[in-house]
């Protein structure tokens, strides 16, 4: 057996005045802790997925995780960034902790408090994620980077207005049955397509659906090597996993395909022995509608230029060929940069295990994670299985 999650915890997503980054990840450790029924004294590394980038004054945060017990005293901590697949990063470094042989047993956090900073400094953050030489006056921020790529898009392959508000209308649908989304509210098609008082165009041909939400919120995992793994009262497995770095500059690449993306896919996909089709659901990384699109594309799913016929045939629809984002992804769930990846590994998890509740996907045994960082800079994908 591969390294395996064996326990997790996860806040709701949203907006938490009572609570502070500290207190989000004490909260997940003390609960992902208990989950998977150890004591702190057992985990043998940390690693916390903060991205931070001045939404907290508090920059050094790896041993926060400590306040949760003193029994982590003396382990080794380290945070782990690589913009939005800060959390995903974080799941690596501890999946590679115990192939390496340096740990048995992995405590994964990622957590960020976004929402006690001003509007103008939310979008100035976030515009860190991209190549400023270039991006740094992009108005609108980040949320202008990807209009620009949607534009990009529209130009070559037509206007998807209508793709993207299925997108949004089916990610918004899904999240109404997810426990720990920030918005659980079935806007409808109707909403998702029109540009209205309360929809407004944000940026290119964005609107306010077709972008996700600032959030706060933490989630966390336990990893645990084969031995130990098949001691504990449940085990999900990494089949295969991949991380592909893309270049910074959009200006260096064809910003429409995601290449790195697509590189992730077929390396973990060619790693385990399985296509697309053996998948039972997806969870990837809608930051913006037009990313899922695009990542429909980019996974093999369609050829390029044709995500929409998977949107319009339903395809990824609950029931449909290759489900996606069945927990409603970052658009209803929220997208509290540092948690989102461990999150995305946190839902496949559940999904895997039975224990989704109203979102769960029928007969799940596989399920594939895609978390990026930037325009597809940073690009990480997990297939994960259940073993026990």
């Amino acid at each position: 057996m591969n390294v395996a999650i064996t326990g997790w915890a996860h806040t709701p997503f949203g907006r938490h005045e009572d609570e502070t980054l500290e207190s989000l990840i004490v909260r997940v450790t003390r609960e992902a802790l208990a989950h998977a029924g150890i004591d702190a004294p057992e985990v043998d590394a940390v690693f916390l997925g903060h991205f931070n980038a001045g939404f907290s004054v508090q920059d050094f945060t790896a041993s926060l995780v400590f306040q949760a017990d003193d029994g982590f005293r003396f382990k080794p901590a380290t945070r782990v960034e690589n913009a939005c697949a800060t959390g995903s990063a974080a799941v690596a470094q501890g999946v590679a902790a115990i192939e390496s042989g340096q740990a048995r047993v992995v405590l994964v956090v990622g957590a960020e408090q976004m929402s006690r900073t001003p509007g103008p400094e939310i979008g100035t953050n976030l515009l860190r994620a991209s190549y400023l030489p270039e991006d740094g006056g992009t108005p609108a921020g980040f949320a202008g980077v990807f209009g620009q790529i949607a534009a990009l898009y529209f130009q070559r392959h037509g206007d998807q207005s209508d793709a993207l508000a299925t997108i949004a209308a089916k990610n918004h649908r899904n999240g109404v049955g997810n426990p720990y989304a920030q918005m659980r509210k079935d806007l409808g098609y109707a909403f998702c397509r029109a540009e209205s008082e309360g929809n407004p165009f944000v940026a290119g041909p964005l609107k306010r659906t077709d972008c996700s939400l600032v959030s706060d919120g933490a989630a966390a995992l336990v990893l645990m090597a084969p031995g130990p793994a098949a001691e504990a009262p449940r085990a999900v497995a990494f089949r295969a996993r991949a991380h592909v770095q893309d270049f910074l500059p959009m200006s260096k690449r064809d910003i429409t395909l995601f290449e790195g993306c697509t590189q992730a896919w077929r390396q973990a996909l060619d790693q385990a022995g399985l296509g697309l089709k053996d998948l039972s659901f997806v969870e990837t990384h809608d930051c913006f509608t037009i990313a899922e699109l695009i990542e429909y594309e980019a996974m093999g799913l369609v050829p390029p230029g044709q995500g929409h016929v998977a949107v319009t045939e339903g395809w990824t629809q609950p029931g449909g060929r290759l489900p996606v984002n069945p927990s409603g992804g970052l658009k209803a769930k929220g997208h509290p940069i540092g948690a989102t990846g461990v999150s995305m590994h946190v839902m496949t998890a559940m999904q895997l295990c039975g224990e989704a509740g109203a979102i769960q996907v029928p007969g799940a045994v596989l399920g594939g994670v895609f978390n990026m960082g930037g325009t597809a800079v940073a690009n990480y994908v997990s297939l994960l299985e259940r073993q026990r």
